[in-house]
């Protein structure tokens, strides 16, 4: 659960890097919603049962997967109007999960950055971004930006490095992902590795994350620096 940390920990993560899709919003819905609709546009079969087999993962191994299942665009036009019909629901309204504005603006007032790290495009993350309170997002990492993907540990070394992290430091940061794909590269890259559960209805429980939270009611800075302490402490005993 998210309050089983305390939040008077003295220690404070060095940086806090982000997933998007089903850890800051809920958006999966709105990916499936675009994918069912461009499936069927183009005289293809999809599911919301499908797309969850796709969370976490390039839009290109979904789009090639419709292909598949009778799609008649290639891949690549398929991926692009399936982003087109996400960043045209979001534009509508951002789907901010319950609690983590305020989580972002508490990190904020505690002088800790925040990083996004997600496998999606930058014109969908930018409209993220410009919609989340003023300067909660020191930067943001996209699918675009010529990383190798996630569940490549690229993306968060890079944020750590954006952030200005030494590599032996990486371990005061907390990443929160909620697919197993964004859980093994955050937990690869050394970061203290938190699941959020509270979107995504696949079972994560045996990922390689350091703990688990189903709610970001009630969690701020302070919680998530007491997960870098646990972590840290034990290190120490092991």
């Amino acid at each position: 659960m998210a309050n089983d940390y305390g939040k008077d920990s003295a220690i404070l993560p060095k940086a806090v890097f982000w997933d998007m899709d089903g850890t800051i919003i809920d958006s999966e819905p709105y990916w499936h919603a675009s994918e069912v609709e461009v499936a069927r546009n183009h005289g293809g079969q999809w599911s919301e049962q499908l797309g969850w087999q796709f969370s976490g993962s390039p839009i290109i191994d979904a789009a090639k997967a419709m292909c598949a299942r009778g799609a008649d665009a290639p891949a690549e036009r398929i991926a692009q109007e399936i982003i087109e019909g996400v960043a045209r629901r979001e534009q509508e309204r951002i789907p901010w999960i319950e609690g983590v504005v305020e989580l972002l603006e508490s990190l904020q007032e505690a002088g800790v950055p925040s990083l996004l790290v997600t496998s999606s495009p930058r014109n969908v993350a930018q409209a993220v971004v410009e919609q989340a309170p003023q300067g909660v997002f020191m930067a943001y990492i996209c699918g675009d930006d010529g990383l190798a993907m996630k569940p490549d540990p690229a993306p968060y070394i890079h944020a750590a490095a954006l952030a200005g992290i030494n590599p032996g430091d990486v371990a005061a940061c907390v990443a929160i992902e909620d697919s197993i794909t964004g859980l093994t590269s955050a937990a690869a890259s050394g970061a203290t590795t938190l699941a959020f559960t509270g979107s995504n209805p696949k079972d994560t429980s045996a990922g390689p994350q350091f703990a688990s939270i189903d709610s970001y009611l009630g969690v701020t800075a302070q919680t998530l620096g007491a997960y870098v302490a646990s972590r840290r402490s034990l290190t120490f005993t092991e």
